[in-house]
């Protein structure tokens, strides 16, 4: 069972993040944005299942919670706390790989074997993600097709204004300056 360590704002109003003392996965990121998508995954469906939350986040130790405009932090953090204090810790896996084919997507895209998105992943590892990973979101390359890089926002920074104006601007100038100056990159 994962406790809390911490509850922190991210930039976006809507979205805290849960620092936790136990991991609830490992290097592997979950993004929900519905009750549905949430059905498979215990975690994910008890905390839609408190009520007004709009998604669910999670990675290593860490879970990002968005909430409705209209519900307060104050009334629902004490309810969310519940079942993430109630979730599972996870233990390091074997290293078989079955785990990253089941998600398929992102993890499809970086072992693609593609040395331009092999250099695009090395780059946002080390000058995004980190700081993506500090406000509660993350970022996963979806697909390079062509000259357009496909990317996607999780966590706190799937629905915050900054992610698709401001980081997009600033991930498509380095990738364009770094790597391939045809480059664009769009958020789906």
């Amino acid at each position: 069972m994962p406790k809390i360590a911490d509850i922190q704002e991210t930039p976006n109003p809507n979205a805290v993040k849960f620092i936790l003392k136990e991991p609830v996965s490992h290097g592997t990121s979950h993004s929900f944005k519905t009750v549905e998508d949430a059905i498979d995954n215990a975690l994910a469906k008890s905390i839609f299942e408190v009520g007004e939350v709009v998604s669910v986040f999670y990675m290593d130790k860490m879970i990002t919670v968005e909430k409705t405009d209209e519900a307060e932090w104050d009334e629902i953090l004490p309810d969310l706390a519940v079942p993430i204090r109630a979730a599972e810790s996870v233990k390091p896996s074997n290293g078989n790989g079955n785990s990253a084919q089941a998600v398929g997507g992102a993890i499809a895209a970086a072992a693609s074997g593609d040395p331009v998105i092999a250099q695009i992943n090395e780059l946002l590892d080390e000058r995004i993600r980190p700081y993506l990973a500090s406000d509660g979101g993350w970022l996963e390359v979806v697909s390079l097709e062509e000259k357009t890089l496909n990317i996607r926002y999780e966590g706190a920074c799937g629905s915050c204004p900054s992610s698709l104006t401001g980081t997009l601007m600033a991930i498509e100038n380095m990738i364009k300056e770094e790597i391939d100056p045809e480059i664009e990159v769009v958020a789906t």
